[in-house]
């Protein structure tokens, strides 16, 4: 490899070997190059974020959209969403049975693959964006000060190419992850608006692929997955800034290797643009520095989607076990889905190199059912009154003792804040809002 980082060198070209340009390669001529592809790039730059943000989401949205067209990504039919309306509402009215966390859905939909890319790119970009403001200014800082000095104020268009990568990045992954989600919920983070639950009938139908169960029973009982995630979403007030933040305090941490950047583009031709983007176009190696502040990260954000998982299948079986016959094969159904690692973990592996798994789902729904036993419904809902009373990674390895220790007379309306809506709590709003 040379020298130089990014292994930048000079066209070969004929003449005397001992021509100074040669010996070099940050001589005048190079540096005309130079500036010349950059230049060049200027059109593909001009889809930058509209937020002036590190990453170029508007390219990811574009890559994602085509990504998910070419495997088909039909409109959804009227009767579809009819459908996914309908049991998003009836979850709503059996989980009122089983929790005293009000209905979240306000505005039930149901999306196509690309609307869940469309919906869902706001929080993608809180998600993502600490990680590639890192990534990028890694990428500029590595150009050598003389190249630096010569390009001036050029240098932004080579962070603009680094963010136009790490865009086309994460459209490729957000893509692939849009094929096979089924709802707006599935990696247990607050992806939909709030206020708004959303399932997708082509992630329905190929959810239910070879377990030979109707249709209908499989989408009413993702529709009480999804509807669960929603009532802690919307009513637990603090839960969706705490899960954003730990997965943005471990992303902080991210470095950047870039050595295979540098291998990629070792002797490409600075005046051949599309050389150069070819080069680029490959996966970024993202290495988490083991600080004890990432470490404090990861096992908090573990720990917590473990539990919202957990009180999920805890609520979600408790209301499905004596209307749907095969309540127990979806609900390990799911279980697989989460526990091996599905496309949920790829994404996040790839986007900030983070494995997004609830590794302690079964302790957790062992504690959310013990807890339920012992005092209730009521009592049980009440631990998600404020952070402080949450189980931590220990209290799952001894969810009795836990059980004993807390105190039972909790009113979790002191904690939560009044609805604002006109919503009667179903979950549902007037005919015209929906």
């Amino acid at each position: 490899m040379s020298d130089i980082p990014f292994g930048f060198n000079r066209p070969s070209e004929p003449g005397d070997e001992n021509d100074p340009g040669k010996q070099d390669p940050f001589g005048a001529g190079n540096m005309q190059d130079f500036a010349a592809m950059l230049h060049q790039f200027a059109d593909m730059l001009s889809n930058q974020s509209p937020g002036g943000g590190p990453l170029n989401w508007n390219l990811a949205k574009d890559i994602a959209r085509h990504q998910v067209a070419e495997k088909g990504d039909p409109s959804v039919l009227d009767a579809q969403r009819r459908a996914v309306v309908e049991a998003l509402r009836l979850a709503d009215l059996w989980l009122n049975e089983v929790t005293t966390h009000p209905a979240g859905i306000r505005t039930p939909q149901a999306w196509s693959r690309s609307e869940w890319i469309e919906h869902t790119l706001p929080v993608w970009s809180t998600i993502c964006d600490p990680m590639a403001a890192r990534m990028v200014e890694s990428m500029g800082s590595a150009m050598p000060d003389e190249m630096q000095a010569v390009a001036g104020p050029l240098v932004g268009m080579v962070k603009q190419m680094a963010g136009a990568m790490v865009g086309g990045q994460a459209g490729q992954a957000l893509g692939a992850l849009a094929l096979e989600v089924v709802g707006s919920s599935d990696i247990g983070l607050p992806l939909a608006p709030p206020g708004v639950g959303a399932l997708l009938p082509s992630g329905i139908r190929a959810f239910g692929e070879g377990l030979e169960i109707e249709e209908d029973e499989v989408r009413v009982y993702l529709a009480l997955r999804e509807a669960a995630h929603q009532r802690l979403f919307e009513h637990v007030p603090w839960l969706r800034s705490h899960l954003l933040r730990a997965v943005e305090d471990y992303a902080s941490g991210i470095t950047v290797d870039l050595s295979k950047i540098e291998d990629a583009v070792s002797g490409v031709d600075l005046t051949n643009p599309e050389a150069l983007q070819q080069a680029l176009g490959g996966e970024l190696s993202l290495t988490p520095e083991e600080t004890p502040q990432q470490k404090a990260a990861l096992a908090r954000l573990e720990t917590m989607l473990a539990l919202v998982e957990g009180w999920v299948d805890t609520v979600v079986n408790a209301a499905a076990k004596d209307r749907l016959p095969s309540a127990v094969r979806l609900a390990e159904a799911v279980r697989r889905r989460r526990a091996t690692g599905g496309p949920a973990e790829r994404t996040f592996a790839t986007l900030v190199g983070l494995e997004l798994r609830p590794r302690r789902l079964r302790e957790a729904a062992a504690l959310w059912a013990a807890l339920g036993e012992a005092r209730g419904n009521d009592g049980r809902d009440a631990v998600w009154a404020h952070p402080d009373l949450m189980p931590t990674a220990e209290d799952l390895d001894d969810p009795t003792a836990f059980v004993e220790a807390k105190d039972t007379d909790i009113d979790i309306t002191d904690f939560t804040e009044p609805r604002t809506d006109e919503s009667d709590g179903s979950g549902e709003k007037p005919d015209e809002e929906l």
